[in-house]
């Protein structure tokens, strides 16, 4: 934990996002690839860049696909890989998450794939936010040996989660760490940390950016219909990052 008390972790999926959180105060970094579904596992060439440029700590996703958290045998196999790939390139931590379909924590591919992790720490992400019994499953966590708990608990965002939080902070009595995450904005972060607790949290800090090309097709889409505009970026911004930095650190 950071002398101050409170440590901001910043989610990014570019090397322009990861420079801009360190610059703005962050204090970890979550990298993956296309926050617009969530976070799935970044390439190897993006996290080798990304050590290249930041001294922070950069805590790797390991997610294979967006949509749910129930992976089959093969999707495990990409996990483990995946997992001793970012190990070998220089991850200082790792994220990830599994469930059964009954939304239960996964203890035993979990367990498989903390075993592979090791010695790294490992978060457990907002699956966790899709489990039946958040107590239950928080209990889960801690026996398995999970650093901390990414959530916005179980809600829509962690503002509107924010009674649960508080519930998880307090049953957690600092066994696991958890960390609020979904939505927070400059506007309500405040309110999360003194109504939740916690020490740390998890945002995106990221505003609208202009594709730089001149020429454009406008009747070609690369994904699906609800995928991103193909001329605006999301990028992490500094401005933002050392707002939410200071607002933590007059709150807590």
């Amino acid at each position: 934990m950071m002398s101050e008390g409170f440590l901001m972790e910043v989610c990014v999926d570019s090397v322009e996002s990861a420079i801009n959180a360190e610059r703005g105060g962050a204090g970890r970094i979550e990298l993956c690839s296309s926050l617009l579904e969530g976070g799935i596992t970044p390439s190897i060439g993006l996290l080798q860049v990304v050590k290249e440029n930041v001294q922070i700590p950069v805590y790797v996703m390991i997610r294979p696909r967006g949509g749910d958290f129930l992976y089959t045998d093969r999707e495990v196999e990409v996990m483990r890989r995946d997992v001793e790939l970012m190990k070998i390139h220089r991850a200082d931590g790792l994220v990830l998450g599994a469930l059964t379909e009954d939304g239960r924590v996964d203890a035993e591919l979990c367990m498989e794939l903390l075993a592979v992790c090791r010695p790294l720490p490992v978060t457990f992400h907002r699956a966790f936010d899709m489990v039946h019994d958040p107590s239950v499953a928080l209990e889960t966590l801690v026996s398995l040996g999970f650093e901390r708990i990414l959530t916005s608990g179980c809600d829509s965002s962690a503002l509107e989660g924010l009674p649960l939080i508080k519930r998880l902070v307090e049953q957690a009595k600092g066994r696991i760490i958890i960390m609020p995450g979904g939505g927070i904005t400059e506007r309500n972060l405040q309110r999360i940390l003194e109504g939740s607790g916690a020490q740390e949290f998890h945002c995106s800090a990221r505003s609208g950016k202009d594709s730089a090309m001149k020429f454009r097709n406008s009747s070609v889409n690369m994904g699906a219909s609800l995928s991103a505009p193909e001329y605006s970026l999301k990028v992490a911004d500094v401005a933002k990052v050392r707002t939410l930095n200071a607002i933590a650190k007059n709150t807590l």
